[in-house]
């Protein structure tokens, strides 16, 4: 149901924007979120984007530097990353709750049903 795409190999300070789009109206009124994975490490949060709250919530390394938003019109989520760092090099993956109105649960992979496929970002330095 999901799909992320974007990835690629960018030079740290550049800049990359991931997308994931939904088939249908996946996103509405629910809670989505990016986590990322880097090699031998496990699935971590990167930002997370309430259905009820205008604010997003980022963790603190890529705070001021990446942008979530949605486009309920488009079923489109994104993820504007600039500023890259070498540390950023990742798997990136795009996930949704199942509920409508869920609650404030955004931090753990446990706290999504489902997901799209990794997309790579890769930094070099």
């Amino acid at each position: 149901q999901l799909q992320a795409y974007g990835g690629g190999l960018v030079q740290a300070g550049g800049s990359l924007r991931l997308s994931c789009i939904a088939s249908e109206r996946t996103f509405d009124r629910r809670n989505v979120g990016w986590f990322r994975q880097a090699p031998g490490k496990e699935r971590e949060f990167v930002v997370a984007l309430l259905w009820r709250q205008s604010r997003p919530y980022y963790t603190e390394s890529v705070q001021g530097r990446f942008t979530i938003s949605r486009n309920n019109a488009k079923n489109t989520v994104y993820l504007q990353m600039n500023s890259l760092k070498p540390e950023d090099t990742a798997d990136y993956y795009c996930a949704v709750q199942r509920f409508m109105y869920s609650g404030p649960a955004y931090y753990t992979v446990s706290d999504y049903d489902y997901w799209g496929q990794g997309t790579l970002v890769t930094v070099s330095s």
